[in-house]
């Protein structure tokens, strides 16, 4: 029988706790010398094919440079937006 809705979770592994393949696995990348990232990067930056540099440029990318969030500006149809420009006294105007 399911615990009432709003009721702590009890039993159970934890959030986040690994199993014995996702352990096993982290342990041979680390024995290895070489993570995927490391590997992806040395083939970005050494490899002399202009192709599989991009690859792995593509690659590696989303794990050193965060994606930035879409965000959409909307406003209310009766008060549009409006920008105000605030200059500060130690500032010169352009």
């Amino acid at each position: 029988m399911a615990a009432p809705k709003g009721h702590p979770r009890y039993g159970g592994r934890k959030k986040g706790t690994g199993n014995k393949a996702t352990k096993e696995r982290e342990r041979m990348i680390a024995n290895s010398g070489l993570t995927p990232l490391e590997y992806l990067l040395s083939v970005m930056r050494t490899s002399g094919d202009e192709g599989a540099r991009i690859d792995a440029a593509k690659a590696a990318a989303p794990y050193v440079h965060p994606k930035l969030a879409n965000v959409e500006l909307s406003g209310n149809k009766d008060q549009p937006l409006q920008i105000e420009i605030v200059r500060y006294a130690d500032t010169p105007a352009k």
